[in-house]
């Protein structure tokens, strides 16, 4: 079984800015979203993925990807997805030895931003830098599935 941990933070500055590696834009919509999972399609660079995830709230869930031709993608984007899709700058930001992913909203999330890290083990330690905010990490309103469907602009 494929296990996701992950740790979700809003962003207390803008001092993560200044040790950003690189970015990369996302965009990605879902076919599916209930009370079990969520399934979706995700393009970023020109490669494309499916993704299903248990809906389970909290450090870690089930988490299944595999690479999908990206005209698959484009076109399921286009025509099967909910709306609104989440569209994101992803930056990668190093810290220690762990990488953190913060996601830049754009569209009917513009505004919010967060920042997530993903761990190896549950329980592993972190180093929480000073940009870091408020842990939301157990708040179902900043999963990407459920900003699809109350988008942040709308709080």
């Amino acid at each position: 079984m494929a296990i996701e941990i992950e740790h979700k933070f809003l962003l207390a500055n803008d001092d993560w800015r200044e040790q950003v590696n690189h970015s990369s834009y996302y965009k990605q919509g879902y076919l599916n979203s209930d009370q079990h999972s969520s399934v979706r399609v995700r393009i970023a660079a020109n490669k494309a993925w499916l993704n299903i995830k248990s809906a389970t709230i909290g450090t870690h869930r089930q988490e299944y990807e595999y690479p999908i031709p990206i005209i698959d993608a484009n076109e399921i984007i286009n025509t099967l997805c909910h709306q609104p899709l989440i569209e994101k700058m992803r930056h990668f930001v190093k810290n220690k030895q762990h990488l953190w992913e913060i996601d830049e909203f754009s569209g009917e999330n513009q505004g919010l931003i967060v920042a997530e890290i993903e761990l190896s083990t549950i329980g592993e330690d972190f180093n929480k830098p000073s940009w870091l905010g408020l842990e939301v990490t157990n708040d179902i309103r900043y999963y990407n599935n459920n900003l699809s469907r109350n988008p942040y602009s709308m709080w």
